[in-house]
């Protein structure tokens, strides 16, 4: 593996550093022009120069939150188109949720995974495991069997499904803190949203549509959080998305209750408002809120209220999405353009600073996560696992270009700022000059 001297990049958003990758390794960092090679044994002779001048090196992106669809659903997404996904939008490492067919409840399953994403080499690929059996509800999932496998699972979800049965929230919280596992909840009371279209609010009963209310996902945050502090265990809450939910969190928290929280590109920027045009691109799970829901979840954001950032990437073929609105499915793509919304509603808006970015879409969901060799500074002897951005891009979205298999995006033809460059696994390229290699 060659030398790769990344020339003049602002680290986090810092003052310009030079950065020297050699083999999987950073080798060394130093203000621009500065490194000094005497005794160090290190040369940059031979080195591949990428001039990153007036760039922002960030450690390579996290997602906490992916659907990779395979196996059984390979019509949305591959662990390959999705893992290439990952690398043009910046990660290097994903978690690949558990509702696919058949279901990430075994070992074997998630085994399989596992082993897809270290063959394409695209992105690290973590499985997440499903909490019950064939997402049920009904009987706990193989756990155990899961985090001893090869993947090492250490989070647990039934995503796309709530487990509302309060007993078996209960005993897998007690059974993941034996290996110091999480479960991560998608906080959907089902007979509070039976027939629900879209955000229980002014514009549903305006335009007739089945109503999505807040309390739906307010009461179960509540309740786990509650199981989560009387077992003494860790919840994490996928998705959150109303204003409600951040106060509850933010409750919690304050009582030393071991919770994390995501947000969604999407819930950042978006709201109910744009379901008036029923095109089906904007049908979510949880749904697009409230103006009043997404200012509170940038704040929320802000002040680590809500952990990270977390795409909930979900890709669905042409057809399930170009029909009437209430057949369509719920879910879009957003690896490819997560760093761009954040940057958009947070980084812009002076919330937060890239430094703040890497916490929350590198640093922190690689701990919550527990991901080896991914969230780490940007240092000397840390794994060269990095992304590039140019943040003073300003371009339209074009899903046509999309690495991704599906073209769901909320944000065709929308102006967004910022473009990821390069990409490293490794220290292996896997994204050049905005191109996939």
């Amino acid at each position: 593996m060659s030398k790769i001297l990344i020339r003049g990049a602002k680290v986090l958003g810092g003052e310009p550093q030079d950065v020297l990758i050699d083999g999987g390794t950073i080798a060394a960092t130093a203000r621009q022009g500065e490194i000094d090679w005497s005794g160090t044994g290190l040369s940059a002779e031979g080195a591949q120069v990428v001039e990153a001048a007036g760039k922002v090196l960030l450690p390579g992106l996290v997602d906490l939150h992916t659907h990779l669809r395979e196996p059984g659903r390979e019509d949305s997404e591959t662990v390959l188109t999705g893992t290439r996904a990952a690398a043009s939008g910046g990660y290097t490492a994903v978690f690949a949720m558990a509702n696919t067919f058949p279901v990430a409840d075994t070992a074997g399953v998630v085994e399989q995974v596992y082993r897809l994403g270290r063959e394409h080499g695209y992105c690290d690929v973590q499985p997440i495991g499903a909490v019950t059996v064939g997402l049920e509800g009904k009987k706990l999932a193989e756990l155990g069997a899961m985090h001893e496998s090869a993947a090492g699972v250490t989070v647990f979800s039934d995503d796309g499904k709530c487990v509302d049965d309060a007993v078996i929230m209960r005993r897998a919280l007690e059974y993941v803190k034996a290996f110091g596992g999480v479960v991560a909840q998608h906080a959907q009371e089902p007979r509070l949203t039976e027939g629900a279209q879209m955000n229980e609010g002014v514009v549903s009963a305006e335009l007739g549509l089945g109503g999505w209310p807040a309390v739906a996902e307010e009461s179960i945050i509540a309740r786990d959080v509650l199981l989560a502090e009387h077992v003494g265990s860790r919840v994490h809450i996928c998705h959150l998305s109303t204003a409600g939910s951040v106060e509850i969190v933010r409750w919690a928290k304050s009582r030393g209750i071991d919770v994390t929280a995501e947000v969604t590109p999407h819930h950042l920027l978006l709201t109910d408002e744009l379901v008036r045009s029923y095109n089906p691109v904007y049908k979510v799970n949880p749904p697009l809120r409230t103006e009043r829901d997404v200012l509170a979840l940038r704040e929320a954001l802000a002040d680590g209220t809500i952990d990270i950032v977390a795409t909930d990437h979900a890709p669905h073929p042409h057809e399930d999405k170009d029909c009437e609105w209430a057949a369509a499915a719920m879910g879009m793509v957003g690896l490819e353009t997560a760093l761009s919304v954040v940057q958009e509603t947070m980084v812009d808006t002076g919330l937060l600073t890239w430094a703040g970015v890497a916490e929350r879409m590198s640093f922190k969901p690689a701990e919550i996560g527990q991901a080896q060799g991914h969230g780490r500074p940007v240092s000397a002897g840390e794994p060269a696992n990095l992304t590039l951005v140019d943040t003073e891009y300003r371009g339209s979205v074009d899903p046509a270009g999309f690495a991704s298999r599906s073209r769901n995006t909320p944000y065709e033809g929308r102006e967004l700022p910022g473009r990821v460059t390069h990409t490293w696994l490794r220290g292996k390229a896997t994204l050049v000059d905005g191109k996939l290699t």
